[in-house]
């Protein structure tokens, strides 16, 4: 049975000649949240100090757990021990010094004894002597909701208040790529979506779906860390990086569905985002509704995100996390051997699995684009290679051809440390499986995915040893 915790009927305020409150009704059921929307100067505190006593309504009842919180008779003690407010200022206690005002809380609220109130007072004053700098509301409620795990008090951290307040600047950084790309097309046309476009947008409806299940359950830290992996990792780092290739020299029907794609999925995001930071995606989506002919004067009249059963594509989510694995690999070669980014390299593939052979084939222009590289070749069972710095990317093996800029050292010494990571794996794999009581528990289908890792680490293994005994023999 649905539980009416409050009830507002026919509430009246007026001030004079000047009525505020008309006529206002709603009721608030047990574990409901209500959120009041409305311009300035609408309202909404008059509204909610009405409720809360803080202004004697003109009209109207205030029923608490059916009993009118307005009548003479009522005791409003225990109404107001059941309702509290949270105000958008505040002050502090003129009576009270500065020290006196930082440990009344502590004492009154969290029940600490003075001593140690003012310990931890005192702390706060030294480490913050000029003040807290100032790092956005945005930021500051992402980092409340970041840190909010069920069960669990909020260690608060200044860290991490410094990097959602970057969290911040990336997305308006990223908004402001889209909305002042000169390629950008909107125009009516064919349009041809690319491998890229059709990942960012089954990515987002996952994004969409996590959120929506946290949220479900309260857990504000899963919903602001959907939002955050999905705007840094995968919109802003890959798939902003990802269209540059096609604005550059995509065709007209490419460029139209990349520019669609962008501006779409963006608006979404800042819909999704709303909820944890409201003031800096307000501020974007004002200058991204033009592009998506919404007329609406607030980011708040649009529907919450949902879910799209249709909207999933576990094809181009795979794919795309191998040009991923790819493209990293080959950027941290560089790094290792101090390869300028600009110098275009060769790229062999030995061992490639048919599936991700396919992927190459129609990815290729992709892959040279995203990677810098000049040549792509997939060996034959039997070619033999060339002098090169090998990775490995589930069993195929990344070579590059490193001829006149090879340090023979140098590239012993981080294949030593790949032996190492490999060696390290194998046996803590062998570890478990020897332990009878995994064995004993563990389902049948956990050991063979188990066992399946095993040779794969050894088989990798076996190459990185074989690549080493290569360049030691030079």
């Amino acid at each position: 049975m649905v539980e009416k915790i409050l009830e507002i009927k026919h509430l009246k305020k007026s001030y004079g000649q000047n009525e505020v409150l008309k006529d206002i009704s709603l009721s608030v059921e047990k574990g409901e949240v209500i959120s009041i929307i409305g311009s300035s100067g609408s309202g909404k505190s008059t509204f909610l100090r009405s409720i809360n006593l803080l202004e004697t309504p003109t009209d109207g009842e205030i029923l608490y757990r059916g009993q009118n919180v307005l009548d003479p008779d009522y005791d409003l003690t225990h109404y107001r021990e059941k309702l509290g407010m949270v105000f958008q200022s505040f002050n502090l206690f003129e009576n009270l010094n500065v020290l006196e005002n930082t440990i009344v809380a502590q004492t009154t609220v969290l029940k600490r004894d003075r001593e140690t109130a003012e310990k931890i007072a005192k702390a706060t004053r030294k480490e913050f002597a000029e003040g807290i700098a100032a790092h956005g509301t945005d930021a500051l409620r992402f980092t409340l909701a970041a840190l909010a795990s069920n069960g669990r008090d909020i260690n608060w951290d200044m860290k991490r208040l410094e990097g959602y307040r970057n969290f911040c600047n990336k997305l308006w950084n990223a908004s402001r790529f889209v909305l002042t790309n000169e390629k950008l097309d909107l125009s009516e046309g064919e349009i041809e979506f690319s491998l890229a476009d059709r990942w960012i947008q089954s990515e987002f409806n996952r994004t969409v779906e996590t959120f929506r299940n946290s949220l479900s359950q309260y857990r504000f830290d899963l919903c602001a860390n959907a939002i955050y992996e999905f705007t840094w990792n995968q919109f802003c780092d890959w798939y902003l990086e990802l269209t540059k290739p096609v604005f550059a020299n995509g065709n007209a029907a490419q460029i139209r569905a990349a520019s669609q794609t962008l501006v779409h999925v963006l608006e979404k995001l800042l819909r999704l985002a709303h909820p944890l930071i409201p003031f800096i995606t307000e501020e974007i989506w004002q200058k991204v509704k033009g592009f998506v002919d919404i007329t609406v004067d607030s980011i708040m009249l649009q529907p919450f995100p949902q879910v799209e059963e249709n909207g999933f594509d576990p094809e181009a989510e795979a794919e795309i996390e191998w040009l991923k694995e790819v493209i990293v690999a080959v950027r941290n070669i560089r790094a290792e051997s101090n390869i300028a980014p600009s110098k275009g390299l060769d790229l062999l593939f030995r061992n490639l699995s048919a599936e991700n052979a396919k992927i190459l084939e129609k990815q290729t222009a992709l892959l040279k684009a995203m990677a810098k590289l000049d040549n792509v070749q997939v060996l034959t069972a039997n070619e033999t290679a060339p002098l090169a710095v090998a990775k490995l990317v589930g069993n195929a093996e990344l070579l590059v051809p490193m001829a006149g800029f090879i340090n023979k050292e140098a590239e012993l010494a981080r294949l030593t440390k790949e032996i190492e990571k490999y060696q390290n794996e194998v046996k803590r794999i062998e570890n478990k499986l020897s332990n009878e009581a995994f064995v004993a528990k563990a389902p049948e289908a956990v050991i063979a995915k188990e066992r399946e890792k095993q040779a794969e680490y050894q088989s990798g293994l076996e190459k990185i040893q074989e690549q080493y005994k290569a360049i030691e023999a030079l």
